[in-house]
């Protein structure tokens, strides 16, 4: 009853346009439903997704989380829990900021794809026909073969032990803006680029992404483009957004925050927060034996001169919805479009076959990877509580949504400090309350 009565005040504020802490922001917002069964959802049933959530805070896996989930473009669930700062014993607020990381990457892609529906890219077109110096990339090999370089596991305790010797052939062809978007590229995928980049193409804190992104074409590709799924972590999506500034002719963020952010109403976005935000930013937690402890370098993916596109946007849970929501509707909110049902179609369809099952953490089998986003294609084969279907792609840092186009529904958990098991149970607190 009491996040109903909290629903029922969140929807009386949004008519009468109040903008406050932990209320939907802004006139042109998803609204919320003051009933849950309005929307097939389970009153009785939904508070188990705070209990989902207050399990974990008491085990100290996480120190507290935002909870978000909506579905035929109304909320139906909006909570905050536990605390954002231990020390400070700060309360997580609606309106916490959160480090995306690698929840940044889809809203890379759907830059790109809004420049593939103008017609100024297209996924085939190479990436040196923007940035020439990506034209005769090397790739890795072990030495006296043709083989990916299979890199020794991280050891515990100390630096991981140096890559096998390997030799550096020609590309069979060149790295394509689709091969990015997959994650097939090659380039910065956990191979010898990684190591080599260290030595070949550091990156100061002073760099930008139109003096770095060209240096990282000195580094080897750790496999012929195409063949495999590896993930691109750091880099494939930086050189993505340095494609955006050469065709649009804005810096990234301010082509982001002309298109997307603000009509959008996602003022809490962006690379680079500033002071009065920043105290609504939650500290990142690690687990110790010694219980939950700030994370050493929290902050070092966050810049106002580098726009790193595949982790440096910082959001909160109802700001991420509205682009999400945008999404799952076919590409359009509140009556302005940004991009076509069959773009959207387009990035959210399997383009890597049987490349992504047990890559980089995914299940071994029912998945598969858009463009930008992976893709649940068997959810009884993945083990996942989801509608087949479901896009999206978590951070690092323990942020995650999930998109529904099946049910109109888009779920968001936002927290400071990685734990895929709660992940796993909000996922089934959602499905379970579901009743239609």
């Amino acid at each position: 009853m009491r996040a109903l009565r909290l629903s029922c005040v969140t929807f009386l504020l949004l008519i009468a346009g109040v903008v406050q802490s932990g209320t939907a922001a802004s006139s042109g917002a998803v609204p919320s439903t003051s009933k849950a069964e309005e929307v097939g959802f389970s009153s009785e049933r939904l508070p188990r997704i705070h209990d989902a959530v207050a399990r974990h805070i008491e085990a100290k896996d996480v120190s507290g989380a935002v909870t978000l989930v909506a579905r035929r473009g109304r909320i139906v669930h909006f909570e905050a829990q536990g605390l954002m700062d231990i020390d400070a014993k700060k309360p997580m607020v609606k309106d916490s900021i959160f480090r995306l990381a690698s929840m940044s990457k889809p809203i890379t892609a759907v830059a790109v794809m809004m420049l593939v529906e103008e017609g100024k890219i297209r996924l085939t077109d190479r990436v040196s026909a923007f940035i020439p110096e990506f034209k005769t990339m090397k790739v890795a090999v072990a030495r006296g073969t043709n083989a990916p370089v299979q890199m020794p596991a991280f050891g515990r305790g100390g630096p991981p032990a140096p890559a096998p010797d390997f030799d550096l052939v020609p590309a069979a062809r060149e790295i394509t803006v689709r091969d990015l978007l997959t994650h097939t590229s090659g380039l910065m995928s956990g191979g010898v680029s990684g190591a080599e980049q260290a030595k070949l193409a550091p990156r100061s804190a002073n760099d930008t992404l139109p003096n770095y992104i060209p240096k990282l074409a000195q580094t080897p590709l750790d496999f012929q483009p195409g063949t495999l799924w590896r993930y691109s972590g750091l880099y494939g999506f930086d050189v993505l957004a340095r494609i955006v500034e050469i065709v649009s002719g804005q810096p990234y963020d301010q082509f982001l925050k002309q298109h997307l952010f603000e009509p959008l109403g996602m003022k809490d976005t962006g690379f680079a927060p500033t002071p009065e935000r920043m105290a609504r930013v939650a500290t990142i937690y690690q687990r110790t034996p010694n219980g939950l402890q700030p994370a050493p370098n929290a902050n070092q993916l966050i810049s106002g001169t580098y726009f790193s596109a595949s982790g440096g946007l910082m959001s909160t849970a109802e700001d991420y919805l509205q682009f999400a929501q945008m999404l799952v509707n076919g590409g359009q909110l509140n009556g302005k479009r940004y991009l076509g049902p069959k773009t959207v179609e387009l990035m959210t369809s399997n383009h890597t076959g049987e490349m992504v099952n047990g890559q980089f953490g995914r299940p071994a089998h029912g998945m598969g990877f858009g463009l930008g986003v992976q893709v649940v294609l068997d959810p009884v084969a993945a083990d996942l509580r989801v509608s087949p279907g479901t896009y999206g792609w978590a951070g690092a840092y323990g942020t995650n949504q999930n998109m529904d186009p099946k049910e109109k529904m888009v779920s968001i958990i936002m927290m400071q400090g990685a734990s895929g098991p709660l992940q796993r149970d909000f996922e089934n607190a959602v499905s379970q309350a579901m009743v239609e």
